[in-house]
């Protein structure tokens, strides 16, 4: 049976409890992604930088990305100015990623192709 695609699931609640992921695993799940997503902080977080023509494209996308998170319950940390959004997924409850990074990370890829 084949694996369902990152951007079909959920995230899962999540308090802590799991083991992060490894370096090895985070490798693995960050090929599933754009290939604009890469590690940083010693494999304990992911992260993107978008860029736009304007202000009001950049908050469009960042109100997409807002209802994507709460959605899901997932929120990255953004840093945005005029014509930028930065997004950082890490889960703090484990000190590392999670699936729930990858999952967000994925439906954020399909709102930049939109």
């Amino acid at each position: 049976m084949a694996e369902q695609a990152l951007t079909d699931r959920h995230c899962r609640p999540c308090e802590g409890g799991v083991e992060p992921y490894t370096r090895e695993q985070a490798q693995t799940a960050l090929a599933q992604l754009s290939g604009e997503w890469r590690l940083i902080e010693d494999g304990k977080a992911i992260r993107r930088d978008f860029s736009f023509r304007n202000f009001f494209r950049t908050m469009s996308f960042v109100n997409a990305l807002a209802h994507v998170a709460n959605t899901e319950d997932h929120h990255p940390d953004l840093n945005v100015g005029f014509n930028y959004c930065h997004v950082r997924f890490s889960t703090h409850a484990v000190g590392g990623l999670s699936e729930n990074d990858f999952i967000c990370a994925a439906k954020i890829d399909r709102l930049a192709q939109d």
